[in-house]
């Protein structure tokens, strides 16, 4: 036998070891961590199951009863519901309390991807880098934002940028996809890229359609439009469908005038989708949002240059009556007028500023605090509970929290509460939507509209990103008055592994990790616990030994994962590995991903299978297919397109 041959063979005694899971025979644990008789919510649409989850070197294990294996840590989940962490795709960049992410981890979020609404760096590889020193207690990913790459090139003014203008922008773009970057994010309301015109980003987003990633976007309410949310989210689609992106409606919401409109604007949605442009949205379950006082009442035109231009205008008495006119006008439109605009540093209303002002005209209150300090921060009340129900309902919707790792208040309630708000108002409470409703939108979801491959499920192989809650208690505390009091009910949080909150207090931890994407990774709508098989065959030699790579596995509807085998034999017939655990298949047209725990040499180890037609390494007629496995570099073999057994999409 080959010295080859025999690494990689697996030894009688270690495989045995791993068809039972075992992380060691020799040892008296079994796993690392075993949550014992939670109700468990896979991140699926399946309702919750009482079992047992077993985990191990940072990956979900088992799932079921586990009453013969021990745990080095026995967690007791009776009465408790047992989730996948919470998956947050819009955070900023406030990271002062990232050191401990204490109102994020308090809420069952795991993992944050930055640069939302468009802001952020360039240099997503040095981003990353920067916030994974010293240790992380969530992960970490980031988009990269368009706002940023067009004031970069463009910069402040309403100018029209040149062919090689749009071009160095779209190379920001690309630089930051190929350093790991989730998505593109923009937020086209905000200025200066508010000047841009929609052919003019679907130039610079041109040429994108090969990393299968998505365009996430504040959609764009101009005077020209009257203020129209239906016309902005209608922009986004557009430009998504212009350039191959999944178009992402971020922080969703229904404003103004066009309050009840959400069936039509749903309805929108839906026929993107079925016409082949999928797309999706985030939403946070809140009634008012938070900005800058300046950003959606202050008109574009007068905030072009940056804010010594927007100052010198207000002190122009042939521009300040204008300005003034076109605030009250965006207030009314948007925010229902001054009524809807709450000042939270001070912790006034609007209304209470102009009667303190002795006024009765709330864009001139706003232009005069402007000129008094220009950063204030505002909480706009925009919508309407009705709206919010069926956008927290929709399939594609992601719950999302709009927040960062803070420290003490930081102006709206959604920092401490989104998360505990959506489980214990809109599912308890209301009944808006089931518990497994609201946790696979808080879970796969997102994980899969971003494009995340080992994460947003609890299934053999997943990451192990854990929550356990109470149903009974779970809710928001934090209020606009009160925007830092933490939420109640989230009990235990694991990351990677790796306790983070233990009976509800945050504990000091570094098991999260800065997550990048790669090009086999792409935006999908959520797909696992729909049936499905996935059958394949490939060969590798090494040192002339042919290894013959075997997948065999069905997926039966809402069950808790497939069933079959993946394993790998040598041309004598011996088993080298083969799973032991299967998680679930996702899939999209020509491409499908799953995870499972196999049994190597070592033990057992978490994997994850990529197969992929649309990857760009894939020779025509061919699919990439890419298997990793824990603490190993990755396999990958070229098979033909047309020999797979994909799963019907």
């Amino acid at each position: 036998m080959s010295d080859r041959r025999a690494a990689l063979r697996i030894g009688s005694i270690g495989f045995a070891c791993a068809l039972t899971i075992a992380s060691g025979c020799a040892s008296e644990a079994d796993y690392d961590v075993v949550i014992r008789g939670g109700t468990v919510f896979d991140g699926t649409e399946a309702p919750g199951v009482v079992a047992d989850v077993a985990i191990a070197d940072g990956r979900v294990h088992r799932i079921g009863d586990l009453s013969g294996r021990v745990g080095a840590e026995e967690v007791d989940a009776t009465g408790m519901y047992v989730a996948p962490g919470f998956i947050n795709l819009h955070s900023h960049n406030r990271l002062e309390g990232l050191s401990t992410s204490a109102n994020l981890l308090t809420q069952g979020v795991t993992t944050i991807l930055l640069n939302a609404d468009g802001g952020g760096p360039i240099d997503i590889g040095a981003q990353l880098d920067g916030v994974a020193r010293g240790g992380l207690p969530i992960n970490v990913g980031a988009h990269i934002g368009f706002n940023r790459a067009w004031g970069e090139v463009n910069g402040p003014r309403d100018e029209r940028p040149t062919a090689e203008k749009l071009a160095a922008m779209g190379l920001i773009v690309r630089e930051g996809l190929d350093n790991g970057a989730w998505g593109v994010s923009a937020g086209l309301d905000y200025k200066p890229s508010y000047f841009a015109s929609t052919a003019e980003v679907i130039a610079v987003l041109s040429g994108l359609e090969s990393y299968r990633t998505l365009f996430t976007n504040h959609d764009r309410l101009t005077p020209e439009s009257g203020f129209s949310s239906t016309v902005g989210m209608r922009e986004t689609i557009e430009i998504g469908e212009a350039t191959g992106l999944v178009p992402v409606i971020t922080h969703m919401k229904i404003q103004g005038r066009e309050q009840g409109l959400s069936d039509e604007v749903l309805g929108m949605m839906d026929a993107a989708t079925q016409r082949g442009v999928f797309t999706a949205a985030d939403a946070y379950p809140y009634l008012a949002g938070m900005t800058g006082l300046a950003a959606l009442i202050i008109p574009g035109w007068a905030q072009e240059g940056g804010v010594d231009a927007m100052l010198s205008r207000f002190d122009d008495p042939s521009l300040r009556p204008r300005i003034v006119r076109e605030a009250n006008e965006a207030m009314e439109a948007r925010f229902d007028g001054p009524a809807g605009v709450f000042l939270p540093d001070s912790q006034r209303e609007l209304t209470d500023v102009m009667a303190e002002y002795g006024i009765d005209d709330g864009g001139e209150a706003v232009v005069r605090l402007l000129t008094e300090e220009t950063s204030r921060p505002v909480i706009l009340r925009f919508g309407a509970e009705d709206d919010l129900a069926a956008i927290l309902s929709y399939p594609a919707t992601s719950i999302s929290c709009d927040c960062d790792p803070v420290v003490g208040p930081a102006g709206h309630p959604r920092n401490y509460g989104t998360y505990p708000r959506a489980l214990g108002r809109y599912v308890r409470e209301l009944g808006v939507l089931t518990w497994e409703g609201a946790i696979h939108r808080m879970t796969g979801v997102p994980a899969e509209t971003v494009g995340m491959v080992d994460r947003g499920y609890l299934a053999p192989g997943m990451a192990a990103d854990v929550v356990v809650f109470d149903p009974e208690t779970v809710i928001d505390r934090a209020t606009y008055l009160d925007p830092a009091a933490t939420s109640e009910g989230i009990r235990d949080v694991w990351v990677n592994g790796t306790r983070a909150v233990e009976a509800g207090s945050v504990v000091p931890s570094a098991g999260g990790r800065p997550l990048r994407r790669t090009l086999h990774m792409p935006a999908r709508p959520a797909s696992a616990g729909r049936s499905a098989r996935l059958g394949l065959t490939a060969t590798r030699i090494v040192d002339g030994v042919e290894y013959t790579f075997e997948v065999d596995v069905e997926q039966i509807r809402a069950s808790r994962g497939a069933e079959g085998v993946m394993r790998e034999v040598d041309d004598d017939g011996t088993v080298l590995w083969q799973t032991v655990a299967l998680g679930h298949v996702q899939s999209m047209e020509g491409w499908t991903s799953m995870t499972a725990v196999i049994g190597t040499d070592g033990g057992a180890s978490g994997a994850t299978l990529v197969v992929d037609a649309g990857h760009p390494d894939a020779p025509a007629e061919s699919a990439v297919v890419i298997l990793t496995i824990d603490g190993r570099d990755p396999i990958r073999w070229t098979v033909s397109a047309a020999d797979v057994e994909w799963p019907t999409p």
